[in-house]
Order: structure tokens, then C-alpha cells, then sequence
């Protein structure tokens, strides 16, 4: 009863609390083998025998000294290379000998496993798994190709580990294919990699130019644990995975307003009225295109239109995610490894579309960030805006409601909109 926060049951009849799916496991007994973090599952039965139950955990502390003096607290941080700490990593400590124990990083990216029964031996391991697309844009890829394509190499072995997104212990065109499907929606999650990695702070790489000929290691181990000595240096160098400009969130909440724009892109097309039924090939040009990348959300009303085609011009077939057009929404990133520049009349990409009902198109067509980031990039590796014109004509600001970040989330995620002017919003 002491961790249940009010289970109750829509239906008459009490509800009964355990530890486990017997009702009758109420109670747990700790003592010196458990201090730190112990997983505890409390399961609720209604009068019908349904059950479910969630996951929190219990703290076991020895403030008095009551199990020992001789057996050490371990701790250490997990920074990125910048030295921001990274939170929610969940660091495990096992032994041989049985103690296991799991806690998550504070905002400072610490963590502490307190009284590690002395003389054991000991292998720490930091995990994060969480929201792949945290720090990853276009501009990676951008930076990814001038270095596979020897045009400006990535500086330093954790921005290597970082352009490793299949985790083949190469930097290759493979992995800005993996960098791109998450960008586009294609893909949720790294096909054979986590979104986090840790290496030993304490590591020195023999050829910082290829951090794998070392077999660098993601776990901190010890042996023979000193007794009575605190053990405060198990760090680690955080690295997440497709950033390598390194501007992910360590605590994954972002502001979605933050970004400080140089200039814009603007996509022009021309606008058209349709009559219900008639098929209409919308093309999309640039005439101030000078950028390395760009990426966006392609919005339609899916109520009015129906996508029928994309057409390739600069931007191939590659560059485009069509998961998500049954919610009107096709997804859109590009880049070179320098900077490309277009003429007014050439096309970027077009776009076939049937009208399922009379409409013009600019009320109806719009691009944004709902879910790829709209964000282009210049020369200089600025970010620029990214507008939509019809015929000359800026087109008008919309309701616009982004992707939460992150997602899926424990404790707390941003949802970040945008509104067409100041108003008040629920």
C-alpha cells in the first residue's frame, strides 16, 4: 500500500495490491544485499480477478552505517564530449557474485551505486535508447558526405562513433541511407544501433581517425573492489548516435523555437484552381536555391487531394518518405556535400495530385514542420527558413502542430504548434 498512488476499479468491489500476480505477495523484506535501486512491480486485482500492474522502484539507503563502513560508494558522470551531462541514462552494476543494481542520471549526468560490497568484481553499463531523432537533421548528412567524400574529415573519434548509425564500425553511404529514413519517418529507430553510446572517459584512442581500431570499451569494469575507498571516476564519454554537429539535447526536452534563421528557401509553384476529378501536376522550384540541404514536411489536405505521384528533378526518389500520406504529409530531405545552386525554371520536384473535390491549391497544399524539421542550409552551415509561394504570393501561415519530442517519453515531452496569429490556445 505504501507505493500504490489511488488504483481503483470502474466496477463495485475493492482492489487488492501485490507485489506480484499472487495477491497475497504484500510484503518485501531488504536489507544489505539490496542498497541502491531495486525494480519493484505492484500489480492491482479488481473483485473479477482482471489484474494489471506498472514498474517503479525502491531506494534503499545506509545513511547509519548499519551494513558496513568498509564497502565503497561508486560513481561517475556520463558528458558528452562538450561536457554536458546526459540524464536518464540507466547505468547497471553487476557482479558475479550476485549484487545487481540499476539507477538513472540526474541532470548532471551522475550517477552513485552507494556501499558496493568490497573485493567483488564489477562491470558498469550505461544505456539509452531514446527518441533516435534527438540532434539528427540534414546537416548531419551534409557533414557525413564531406567526410566520406574526403572534403572536410570529422575532427574527432566521437563524431566518427556518432556517423556510425549502423553501427558497422565504418563511415559509409550505408549510414547516411540509415540517417535518412529517420529523418523522412521511414523508419522509428536504428536498425542495428541505439540511439546513445558510452565510451570510457578514460579511453585514449590509438588513431583518433578510426576510433574502431582500438576496441574501445562501452562498459566500465572492476576488479577487486577496494574496501573503504569511494570509487567517484567510472565516466563516460556519451555519444549520440547520427549527430555530429553536436547539437542534441542530453535532457531530450527542446525548445522547437530555438532555432535562429540567417535567411529563407522559398519553394515557389503555381497556383491553380481544380475542378473535382481532374489530375494536376504541381511543380516546385527555388529561384534563391543556394544551399547544401534542406528537409521539410510537404503538407496536403488529404480530404481534398489525392496523391497520385512524386516526380523526380533535383530531389530523386530518395529524398522523399511516403509513410505518412494516408495523414497528408510527405517528408522531404536532401543534401550535397557542396553548394548547389538552381536557375528559377529549373524544378526541384513535382508533385501529381487529383482533386476530389473543387479547390485552389494554395489552400490546400503547405509545407512546415509537422513532422521532418523545415531547415535548409547555407554555405556557411546556417540555418535558413523554409517558405512556400504561390505565384509570387508567401503563402499564408496555417495551424500548424508538430511531432512531440520526445516520443515515447517517461516523464515529460515537448508539443510544440505553431498559430497563424496571437491568440489565446488550449
Amino acid at each position: 500500500s505504501d507505493f500504490d498512488a489511488g488504483s481503483f476499479d470502474n466496477c463495485p468491489g475493492g482492489v487488492k495490491i501485490s507485489f506480484s500476480a499472487d495477491v497475497n505477495d504484500t510484503q518485501r523484506i531488504y536489507d544489505c544485499d539490496q542498497l541502491g535501486q531495486n525494480t519493484v512491480e505492484i500489480w492491482a486485482t479488481d473483485a473479477a480477478g482482471n489484474q494489471d500492474f506498472c514498474t517503479t522502484f525502491v531506494i534503499i539507503e545506509d545513511n547509519m552505517g548499519a551494513c558496513g563502513g568498509d564497502d565503497p560508494l561508486v560513481a561517475g558522470t556520463t558528458e558528452t564530449a562538450a561536457g554536458e551531462g546526459t540524464k536518464d541514462v540507466n547505468v547497471t552494476i553487476n557482479s558475479p557474485g550476485g549484487f545487481n543494481s540499476t539507477v538513472a542520471t540526474d541532470d548532471a549526468g551522475y550517477y552513485e551505486f552507494p556501499a558496493v560490497p568490497a573485493g567483488g568484481d564489477y562491470t558498469i553499463t550505461p544505456e539509452k535508447d531514446v527518441n533516435p531523432l534527438n540532434g539528427v537533421s540534414t546537416f548531419d548528412l551534409v557533414l557525413i558526405s564531406k567526410h566520406i567524400l574526403s572534403v572536410q574529415a570529422l575532427d574527432s573519434p566521437y563524431k566518427l562513433i556518432a556517423a556510425d548509425a549502423n553501427n558497422s564500425g565504418t563511415v559509409t553511404t550505408f549510414d547516411l541511407v540509415e540517417l535518412r529514413k529517420l529523418i523522412l519517418f521511414i523508419n522509428d529507430d536504428f536498425t542495428n544501433n541505439t540511439s546513445w553510446r558510452f565510451v570510457r572517459a578514460d579511453h585514449t584512442f590509438s588513431n583518433p581517425a578510426n576510433p574502431w581500431a582500438d576496441n574501445f570499451s562501452e562498459v566500465y569494469n572492476i576488479n577487486n573492489l577496494p574496501a573503504g575507498i569511494d570509487m567517484n571516476d567510472a565516466d563516460f564519454i556519451a555519444i549520440k548516435v547520427g549527430d555530429v554537429n553536436g547539437n542534441a539535447n542530453p535532457a531530450e526536452l527542446t525548445d522547437v523555437d530555438d532555432r535562429n534563421f540567417t535567411g529563407n528557401l522559398v519553394f515557389a509553384t503555381d497556383n491553380a484552381t481544380l475542378k473535382a476529378g481532374e489530375t494536376h501536376t504541381v511543380s516546385f522550384t527555388a529561384n534563391n536555391f543556394a544551399v547544401t540541404g534542406y528537409q521539410f514536411t510537404l503538407n496536403f489536405d488529404n480530404s481534398a487531394l489525392e496523391l497520385v505521384d512524386v516526380v523526380s528533378g533535383l530531389a530523386q526518389a530518395e529524398n522523399f518518405g511516403l509513410t505518412l500520406v494516408d495523414e497528408g504529409a510527405i517528408t522531404s530531405s536532401w543534401n550535397s556535400n557542396e553548394v548547389k545552386t538552381l536557375s528559377a525554371d529549373e524544378t526541384v520536384f513535382s508533385i501529381v495530385v487529383t482533386a476530389k473535390t473543387d479547390v485552389q491549391l494554395s489552400d490546400v497544399i503547405s509545407i512546415n514542420s509537422r513532422y521532418t524539421t523545415a531547415e535548409a542550409y547555407n554555405a556557411a552551415g546556417e540555418l535558413q527558413d523554409i517558405n512556400l509561394e504561390f505565384n509570387g504570393t508567401v503563402a499564408a501561415a496555417q495551424f500548424e502542430l508538430l511531432q512531440n519530442t520526445p516520443n515515447p517519453f517517461a516523464d515529460a515531452t515537448v508539443i510544440g504548434f505553431n498559430l497563424p496569429e496571437a491568440t489565446s490556445a488550449t
